[in-house]
């Protein structure tokens, strides 16, 4: 990669921040409009770092659930993509109706629980309860690659806070083991 790149994948970055920044500020629209300027440059195919931070962030940034859960799958996504390590899921993705996915480099496994812990905070504001439980679980299994720091246990923190949100749902049926504790 030429320093010039490198210099221009920084700016990325550091444009991705300063309109957080703004988020975390309370000026949540004008973080919006920043953010979506962004997303206009780096569009759907630009890099997937860029895009799964943008995305994780913008969707921080909306004031419907629906649209915030539409930035979170993108960020997913995103994160998928820049997986390089070996095929899982049990298959190929060739002539056995199971898709191949390859293993999340391992410096982005550490994002893999905060993922999934939104995307169940999503689900969970939609009122799709199971949907939450699948990606908590995922969130939970995840929480290994978290170091034991402020970051890995806040995000740990935030795991049990929303197992327990969803327990106390009004209405929810009596406590169920989570997909992965079947």
């Amino acid at each position: 990669m030429t320093e010039q790149q490198e210099a221009s994948e920084d700016a990325v970055m550091t444009r991705i921040g300063q309109a957080v920044i703004l988020l975390h500020a309370g000026d949540r629209e004008e973080a919006r409009n920043r953010l979506g300027d962004i997303w206009q440059e780096i569009g759907e195919e630009g890099d997937s770092l860029h895009r799964c931070t943008l995305a994780h962030y913008m969707a921080d940034a909306q004031d419907d659930p629906a649209d915030e859960l539409a930035w979170d799958l993108r960020a997913l996504t995103a994160a998928d993509a820049l997986g390089d390590g070996p095929v899982s899921g049990g298959g190929t993705g060739r002539g056995n109706g199971r898709r191949a996915q390859r293993e999340p480099l391992p410096a982005m496994r550490v994002f893999y629980p905060s993922l999934h812990l939104s995307l169940a905070a999503d689900y969970l504001k939609l009122q799709r309860p199971e949907a939450a439980r699948v990606h908590l679980a995922r969130a939970r299994a995840a929480a290994g690659a978290l170091s034991d720091d402020g970051y890995g246990n806040g995000v740990r923190a935030a795991i049990a806070r929303l197992e327990r949100r969803l327990a106390a749902e009004p209405g929810a049926d009596p406590p169920r083991p989570f997909p992965e504790q079947s």
